[in-house]
């Protein structure tokens, strides 16, 4: 459900911006303004919608618009065009006692530089929104001592600003925020004035919090990698104008343009993007009581090196095709005492781990979920490709869409035969010809439990 809509904000800058208004809505540009007018177009036309309950961050460089979009949410700035619908009421349409209620009651802010009283101490600043909303000094300190000591600064109710370090008065600043019981905290540069260290461990108590809390936040930064860690969704602004808005995972994989694209060239792909990104369900699984003969057959036939093993629902392990064909050879009744161990990680483990794991061993890495049950597996040259940036017109993809990258059990090479019927919906029985028998007791063409399965695991939610 949507917390804030924005509708069509225009903003400008100047002594008649309604004056202008329809020459920007025509198409005037923001140089041919300044040139004609004197006036300075800071948005055009942003439509947003922000959700209950989510880190919705709103980026891009100096001059993007997009200190000046946050600060029309409480009407800090007032817009020249548009709507902000919050909570379904217009805040544009807002009369004066009204705005102030709302600001008090509804809204929060964090400032970049702090924004702390020097002459007051840290709980008299935690407590400062509730000392204006009315509330006595002993209610509104209790609460200022609790939100102090949620970021970590009990102790230091007595000191005053300039005693702290930065990261410790940007703790102040969010304990006071907090401290309103607002839905919405805006969050304005909030940790950009902060050393590297620090900012991350600021990013990390966010994340705490908001796992408990459930707040909207809306979120400005000029840090690409920031706003991939903390976004649930991610508005790119240049010049006053929204670019792209998404997942961090679609701006990521997907750049609108060449300027997106330039956005992205120094991410750490590998931290950014998680196995949910690389997995894939291969054609065949096989359950511990299958025969040896079959299971060869199987692998064989969809030129498997490896095959996941299934004890019911959870994940067994791998069966190697040499230990199968070794169990038949040896006369066994089943695979069950030669399927191995498998390197497992979760859908949300980053890229980067990843790949250490498949360093460390020649076969596929599994992903399972939090029951340990079986949800795909990834390959080298899929988990590669997205941590590769896009060479040439890619994103990501590396062109070659005849190939399954996920499909990581299969051997290196493969027969014309065997690349056609790898091309099928993965799960379905397209590479199958018609009078293909029922597959034997114990070897499985797709288990139950992953027909419904998508064919990339759902990442995970912050």
């Amino acid at each position: 459900m949507s917390k804030i809509e924005v509708k069509n904000i225009y903003k400008i800058f100047g002594k008649e911006p309604e004056k202008w208004i329809d020459a920007v809505k025509q198409g005037i540009t923001k140089e041919e303004l300044l040139a004609k007018s004197g006036h300075t177009l800071g948005l055009k036309d942003i439509s947003l919608s922000i959700e209950e309950g989510s880190i919705h961050v709103i980026m891009g460089l100096s001059g993007s618009g997009k200190s000046t979009l946050i600060r029309h949410f409480n009407r800090l700035i007032e817009p020249t065009a548009g709507h902000i619908l919050v909570n379904d009421t217009d805040v544009v349409t807002l009369g004066r006692k009204e705005l102030e209620k709302f600001r008090q009651n509804t809204m929060s802010m964090v400032f970049q530089r702090f924004g702390l009283l020097p002459h007051k101490t840290v709980l008299d600043n935690a407590a400062y929104g509730l000392s204006i909303q009315g509330i006595s000094k002993a209610q509104a300190h209790d609460k200022g001592r609790y939100w102090l000591d949620q970021v970590g600064l009990a102790g230091f109710e007595n000191q005053y600003p300039h005693q702290l370090s930065g990261g410790m008065q940007q703790r102040v600043g969010l304990a006071r925020a907090l401290a309103t019981d607002a839905d919405i905290l805006l969050m304005d540069e909030a940790f950009s004035a902060l050393d590297p260290l620090i900012r991350r461990e600021m990013q990390n108590q966010l994340l705490e919090l908001q796992a408990r809390l459930n707040k909207t936040i809306v979120f400005i930064t000029h840090d690409l990698d920031e706003a991939l860690r903390l976004g649930n969704r991610i508005a790119i602004l240049k010049d006053g104008q929204l670019i792209q808005e998404g997942t961090p995972e679609d701006i990521l994989l997907s750049p609108d343009n060449e300027y997106v694209a330039a956005f992205l060239q120094d991410v750490n792909r590998g931290k950014a993007l998680n196995a949910s990104h690389a997995v894939n369900a291969p054609r065949l699984t096989l359950t511990m009581r299958a025969r040896p003969v079959h299971a060869i057959e199987r692998m064989k036939q969809y030129d498997y090196k490896f095959a996941p093993v299934l004890d019911g629902k959870a994940f067994a392990g791998l069966l190697r095709l040499s230990a199968a064909e070794d169990a038949a050879r040896d006369g066994l009744r089943d695979i069950s005492s030669k399927v191995e161990e498998a390197r497992t990680v979760s859908a949300d483990t980053n890229l980067d781990e990843v790949l250490t794991h498949m360093l460390q061993s020649t076969a596929p890495v599994v992903v399972t979920d939090e029951n340990d049950e079986f949800v795909g597996v990834m390959s080298r040259a899929r988990v590669v490709e997205l941590v590769s940036p896009a060479i040439e017109g890619g994103n990501g993809n590396n062109g070659d869409d005849d190939q399954n990258p996920a499909d990581a059990t299969k051997t290196d090479t493969a027969t014309p035969n065997d690349k056609a019927a790898s091309q099928g919906t993965v799960g379905s029985h397209t590479a199958v010809p018609d009078d293909e028998p029922e597959p034997p007791e114990g070897a499985i063409e797709l288990d139950e439990s992953l027909k419904n399965k998508p064919e990339k695991a759902p990442g995970h939610t912050r």
